[in-house]
């Protein structure tokens, strides 16, 4: 009975479609994939197995074989074991692992399986692509011909309604090797009204990951292009990298988009950009071009860059591309150990913002940052080694506006923490760092600076507890500081650290400022309060309030940073999460007369099929930040699933000081089990001397189940 079974199983495997490269041409040897399948047991059950005088095997009766993750099932099997032909009478179901599914009426197979004739045939792929026929005719064992078909990834119901959308075709041709579809004579028909016909149409079906061919397209109308349309081509260039142009026409644009990925054993590539030819700025060749990658080298070095150029200030924004106001580039070599990091790095900068010339800007910079730590038993605590190199040009030649800087740091520190019985925990710290200025084009300092700064500081910190008879612990912690630095030169220009935050990041720092360029000189002191609450609910709270006091006052502090005189603003900082989807930051600084130079809130809520999140800047004006006038902004973004099929989304930045809207934007996306349609509209309401108003409408239709993965849940229509 073993060849029996093995035929059974056989003619299961080479009806069903392979899955990924497991598929072969007939003459070919088996592949080992398909050679454990052979090998696996074989399982044959039926009500009823007998042999007839002639040396036919039938099974009859609930029949159902099995081998691997294969499964056959008929009301009845008919082996001729002098021929090999195998007759199977319906229903018929051969399931291959849940990437397909064929079923029919009845079938006759020939001995070696290569060729059969099925009847009322009907392959689903996927458990959603499925393809009706009257017949289907098997041949040379790698391709299945069906005749008179209806193909379609909707939902079919049983009361004869048409589906949503289909292919109805004379003659569709599966080959499993090339995982391909072919049909002749083909329509495509909404609610079965034909819209399309094409002669000959190639599908990859919907095993197949990756294929050459058309992706879905889109429909986009904007205020200064017009109404274009956008057709992806997708070509499959190996299993490894692929490239897509994308052709996008208009009465106002002929722009060519393209992308290109690749992935290596130990790396990753990605470029896209987009040359263009428009009628906004005439007879200029326009574009972009967006680059980025990593790899893994030996001894734990990794490389990466990401590079970003544009060929004027407002394309980007004209055709809808993460609107930066700087291109920012950078190459990168690093390696990260635990008690080691190095990272060095070439950026180069662009600006696109009107109020800023690119020979002005230190554009092109230069890092080097090398960190080791220790663990010396004789002190006890950590020993931190750094040194970090910086160099920044400007390709102005001017004096001062053309000024070009390169330093050096060489820094050691030493940290010790002691826990007392008490609770009372205490931090030491020393530390001394030497910095030397090398400056070019500036004849308000000298070529030359060297400078060194002592510090030292001890951090007192009192943790307390208490649990209420609900569970929650409610945690405590006031904190004092006294600290000394000693910068023994002041006098070097201010490149680096034009822009501070206050926040509970460097609340405990003994310098504020964000690069070494610029230390805080003298003795401070800084009290602070950590409180928390963790409820057993899931509902958690935690605040930080905090203030520094130092014994001069840094002229280098911004108005806005907080931190101007010899008392700073008092940092107010929390968050809340109530455990049901509602979270909450903000941070504040408030000055002496109780009203706040700086404010931030950040909130979610996500319930359901609800989603919410804003946040609302505010700060005073600044000139030394460049904010001569108020910022206040409101951001709103949302998401909202109607039902099962409808999801509405939006979006909204306000300007609360001038009351106009920056930016506003909906959408609204209806998908089922097999479509899935999109419209956004878009406004931008800001304006420069480059970039004009301009309002941007989106409408894209997939047909999804051969070529667009839908993701997600899938749900199917009602046939109620």
């Amino acid at each position: 009975m073993r060849p029996v079974l093995m035929a059974l199983l056989s003619s299961a495997l080479v009806l069903s479609v392979p899955v990924g490269g497991s598929a072969q041409t007939a003459g070919d040897p088996p592949t080992p994939d398909q050679t454990a399948q052979e090998e696996q047991p074989a399982l044959l059950v039926a009500d009823k197995i007998f042999i007839t005088p002639d040396r036919k095997l039938v099974a009859e009766g609930n029949v159902e074989a099995f081998q691997g993750d294969t499964k056959l099932t008929a009301s009845k099997v008919i082996y001729d074991r002098e021929t090999g032909a195998l007759t199977l009478t319906g229903p018929i179901r051969i399931d291959q692992g849940g990437q397909s599914t064929l079923l029919a009426n009845s079938a006759e197979l020939d001995s070696g399986f290569q060729n059969g004739l099925l009847t009322g045939a009907r392959m689903v792929f996927d458990q959603q692509v499925q393809i009706a026929s009257v017949q289907a005719t098997r041949a040379a064992g790698r391709y299945t011909q069906f005749s008179k078909v209806a193909a379609t990834s909707c939902h079919v119901c049983a009361d004869g309604r048409p589906p949503l959308w289909q292919i109805r075709a004379r003659k569709v041709t599966h080959d499993q090797v090339e995982q391909q579809l072919y049909f002749e004579g083909a329509q495509l028909r909404i609610l079965d009204l034909p819209v399309f016909y094409f002669p000959a149409l190639r599908l990859p079906d919907p095993t197949l990951d990756r294929a050459t061919g058309f992706l879905v397209p889109s429909l986009r109308t904007t205020s200064q292009l017009g109404t274009g349309l956008q057709v992806p081509y997708f070509f499959k260039l190996g299993d490894h990298k692929d490239l897509t142009l994308t052709p996008y026409v208009s009465p106002k644009t002929r722009t060519l988009g393209y992308r290109y990925r690749q992935a290596f054993k130990r790396g990753r590539i990605r470029f896209d950009g987009a040359f263009t030819r428009d009628d906004l700025q005439l007879d200029q060749d326009r574009g972009y071009f967006f680059a980025n990658g990593w790899f893994n080298l030996k001894n734990d070095y990794r490389f990466t860059f990401d590079l970003k150029t544009t060929s004027d200030d407002a394309y980007l924004a004209d055709y809808g591309l993460p609107d930066f106001d700087r291109l920012r580039s950078e190459i990168a070599l690093e390696r990260i150990k635990r008690d080691a990091a190095f990272k060095t790095s070439f950026i180069y900068y662009k600006t696109l913002r009107d109020s800023e010339q690119q020979d002005e800007i230190p554009s092109r910079v230069f890092d080097l940052n090398y960190r080791k730590r220790f663990f010396p038993n004789a002190l006890g605590g950590e020993v931190q080694l750094a040194f970090i190199g910086h160099a920044h040009e400007r390709t102005s030649d001017q004096d001062i506006i053309g000024r070009d800087v390169a330093r050096a740091t060489f820094d050691a520190e030493w940290l010790r923490s002691w826990t007392f019985a008490t609770g009372l925990r205490a931090d030491a710290q020393f530390g001394a760092s030497v910095d030397t200025f090398d400056i070019r084009d500036d004849s308000a300092y000298p070529n030359n600076i060297t400078r060194s700064t002592p510090r030292a500081a001890l951090t007192l910190r009192y943790p307390m507890q208490r649990r209420e008879q609900s569970g929650a612990t409610q945690i405590l912690e006031p904190i004092a500081q006294i600290g000394w630095t000693h910068v023994s030169d002041t006098d070097v220009p201010n490149d680096e650290s034009t822009f501070q935050e206050f926040d509970q990041g460097n609340l405990l720092s003994l310098s504020r400022f964000p690069a070494e360029d610029r230390r805080e000189d003298g003795t401070t002191a800084v009290f602070g309060l950590n409180w928390a609450r963790f409820d057993t609910s899931g509902w958690r709270a935690q605040a930080t309030v905090g203030q520094v006091f130092r014994t001069t006052q840094d002229p280098d502090f911004t108005l806005t940073s907080g931190l101007q005189g010899t008392a700073s603003d008092i940092l107010l900082a929390g968050q809340l999460d109530n455990g049901k989807g509602l979270t909450l930051a903000a941070r504040g600084l408030l000055d002496d007369d109780f009203s706040f130079s700086k404010a931030e809130i950040r909130t979610a809520w996500a319930k359901d099929e609800t989603l919410l999140t804003g946040s609302y800047v505010w700060q005073e004006p600044d000139p030394a930040e460049n904010a001569g006038d108020e910022i206040s902004e409101l951001w709103l973004t949302g998401r909202y699933r109607v039902d099962q099929n409808w999801l509405t989304s939006a979006f909204a930045r306000y300007d609360l000081s001038e009351s106009e809207p920056i930016r506003f934007g909906v959408g609204v996306t209806y998908s089922n089990e097999c479509v899935r349609f999109n419209m956004s509209v878009r406004r931008r309401f800001t304006s420069t001397s480059s970039i004009e108003p301009s309002t941007e409408i989106g409408f894209t239709v997939a047909l999804t189940g051969y070529s667009v993965e839908s993701g997600g849940k899938k749900y199917k229509k009602s046939c109620s």
